[in-house]
């Protein structure tokens, strides 16, 4: 399902409607429309023209970019948020208040940053 968001989410970015972005990779709009919803997957060709016509890594669309931090239920991490918890690392102190008392620690941030 991410590919479809990732698509979708590029497409919107760079103001192509879904009838400009299948004229570009040469696939019709109902095409386009049904790898936003994830009903059917591009085969590799379109999936790398998808990647060039967006700007984007194959590896980003495809979600290879995230890492599943969960057994059974999938939760993904962007690289800005393993690159908030490796930062956070960085400080023993603040990581373990952080993991620990994370609802007070975080109302502590927002209270700061107003």
């Amino acid at each position: 399902m991410i590919l479809g968001l990732r698509i979708k989410e590029l497409r919107k970015k760079l103001g192509l409607t879904q009838q400009e972005l299948g004229d570009l990779v040469k696939v019709t709009k109902v095409s386009i429309c049904c790898y936003e919803n994830g009903t059917r997957t591009p085969n590799l060709d379109t999936l790398l023209d998808l990647a060039d016509v967006l700007g984007v890594e194959l590896n980003y669309l495809v979600g290879r970019d995230n890492l599943v931090v969960a057994e059974g239920n999938h939760y993904y991490m962007s690289k800005e948020e393993v690159k908030l918890i490796q930062e956070l690392r960085n400080s023993p102190n603040l990581y373990e208040k952080f993991i620990n008392e994370t609802k007070r620690t975080i109302s502590i941030m927002e209270h700061t940053l107003k």
